[in-house]
């Protein structure tokens, strides 16, 4: 089943699992997903991104540096997270985020039926491909969970029929091309790809990468069912005391919903 959204435009609210750490990037997901966040995308930090801009990058290697418990966030530390907000949010819908280096060396089939367990919804793995989703797809079937892919505005349009044949959540499309990070605005790509892609799916289709105010969010609405919003919420939380960071989420996404509610 694919992923649902309220109301128009939905928001896909990324973060980077451990950042500054666990218990704050749950209390940050809880506000998130009372201030109107549709889906939580728990992104499991990684050495060696490919596609994350620098503000992510810096996430990344804050969630890794080892803590008090004597290493830094991993794959199961994302999954039991992933628990908690289930249970606390059963609303809420949950995706994890990652490359697919760390869910192979956990073992696929042991995520799958771990992310199951946890009450994830959806898998988006950025360096998996269409030409590669055998097991993976048969597995994610089998647990329940739905997979998510994104679709570059340089893909041509059989390229696109194939990411829509495999999607079953949304499909995530990429605004432009390059890495992830905040923009001065949405790039025209963006609309383009998403009507191309509408050829192929019924499936929502949200847009991300460089979504990052309120003007880009109402922009992204008009044309797209949701809007992924990451490295603007990501920089927010690197600037933010912990203990101030969930409240000025919270504030940043209620400052991205109020003016579309309002011109309603």
């Amino acid at each position: 089943m694919p992923i649902r959204f309220p109301s128009k435009p939905g928001l896909v609210a990324y973060l980077t699992a451990g950042d500054p750490d666990l218990e704050t990037t749950r209390k940050i997901a809880l506000a998130a997903i009372d201030a109107g966040a549709d889906v939580i995308e728990l992104g499991v930090p990684f050495s060696d991104p490919l596609a994350d801009g620098p503000v992510i990058q810096r996430a990344s290697e804050r969630a890794l540096k080892p803590g008090a418990s004597g290493h830094g966030t991993r794959l199961r530390d994302v999954l039991a997270l992933a628990a908690e907000l289930r249970r606390d949010r059963a609303e809420a819908g949950l995706v994890i985020f990652s490359y697919f280096n760390p869910i192979l060396r956990f073992g696929l089939e042991r995520f799958c039926a771990a992310a199951e367990a946890a009450g994830v919804d959806g898998v988006l793995v950025t360096d998996m491909i269409p030409e590669e989703t055998g097991g993976y797809l048969s597995l994610l079937e089998q647990h329940h969970l739905v997979p998510i892919f994104l679709a570059a505005p340089t893909s041509p349009d059989a390229r696109l029929e194939q990411i829509a044949a495999v999607s079953k959540g949304f499909v995530y499309a990429i605004s432009r091309t390059g890495i992830t990070g905040t923009r001065d605005s949405v790039a025209s790509d963006a609309k383009q790809l998403v009507d191309r892609l509408r050829r192929y799916t019924t499936l929502p289709i949200a847009v991300g990468f460089g979504i990052s105010n309120a003007e880009h969010f109402a922009a992204v609405g008009e044309f797209a069912d949701a809007a992924v919003i990451g490295s603007a919420i990501v920089q927010i939380i690197e600037a933010a005391e912990p203990e101030e960071a969930p409240n000025s989420v919270a504030r940043f996404i209620k400052g991205l919903r109020t003016p579309v509610l309002q011109a309603r």
